[in-house]
């Protein structure tokens, strides 16, 4: 299971995560107290639920004794980037269908998908902004930002994504499958149960598909352009990923042990 093994799904406890119940309330109002529009359908179980699991917002809380720096921005984000796999670990298990998977299998995915995650999360928030990353409700960042701390490249990367999604004006509950999606597809060559993982896909894939067309009849080809916006965000997470290794390389950053753990799991 590679080197990563010491992190264990069953340690790392979702239950800090609050879920909202707005669901029940949605829900009621198709027992046929309003008549719901035609064009409309109601949300698939999958994607429904993922929207329930989806966490609270994120806050990076910046030392704020610490002066303006390379150094203090890495710290930040590599401090919030610990918290948020924690966070990430709670929410896979609330996917429909991942919980069933082995640990093992659990792990790897979650080894080889996390970047991709963290980087969607960071994309959806900074949709509303015009050239800002939104890393934690508390910490935006912009080009210049960006410069000064050495994080133009990841800048520049991440920023053509948040470009591509706001073209096609990505929605909450296409983006929550997607993260989903990303979780399922990632490229992990220790898997043990294959089938069971295909399974996975196919169902995050279904649902997808069955969100679009009912509700963007208008555009029958909306879910294979979503789809097909994965491999430049696999490609923007493994920037990511070499350019915090080599942060950890040079050593002059802080990392906790479960970021150091899923870095060193990924190279």
């Amino acid at each position: 299971m590679g080197c990563g093994a010491g992190v264990r799904l069953d340690r790392v406890r979702g239950g800090r995560q609050k879920y909202k119940r707005r669901l029940d309330i949605e829900s009621s109002t198709y027992l046929g107290l309003t008549v719901p529009p035609p064009t409309k359908k109601p949300l698939t179980k999958i994607v429904s639920h993922l929207l329930v699991a989806e966490p609270e917002k994120i806050y990076a809380m910046p030392d704020p004794s610490m002066p303006e720096s390379d150094i203090k921005a890495l710290t930040t984000l590599c401090d919030l980037a610990d918290r948020e796999l924690v966070v990430i670990i709670g929410w896979a298990k609330h996917i429909p269908g991942f919980s069933s998977l082995s640990l093992g299998d659990q792990m790897s995915l979650l080894q080889s998908a996390w970047m991709e995650i963290l980087i969607l999360s960071i994309v959806f928030r900074s949709l509303p902004y015009e050239d800002e990353l939104v890393y934690a409700e508390d910490y935006v960042m912009d080009e210049e930002h960006s410069r000064l701390t050495g994080l133009l490249d990841l800048y520049v990367a991440i920023l053509h994504l948040v470009r591509k999604y706001k073209k096609l004006k990505v929605e909450k509950e296409e983006f929550v499958t997607l993260k989903a999606i990303a979780l399922a597809n990632s490229d992990s060559m220790h898997i043990e149960d294959v089938e069971a993982v295909q399974k996975l896909q196919d169902a995050l894939h279904e649902a997808l598909q069955e969100f679009e067309s009912g509700q963007h009849t208008e555009d029958p080809r909306r879910a294979g352009k979503l789809l097909m916006t994965l491999p430049l965000l696999r490609q923007t997470a493994t920037k990511a990923i070499q350019h915090f290794y080599s942060i950890k390389v040079q050593g002059k950053v802080p990392m906790h042990k479960l970021f150091l753990e899923m870095l060193e799991a990924k190279v």
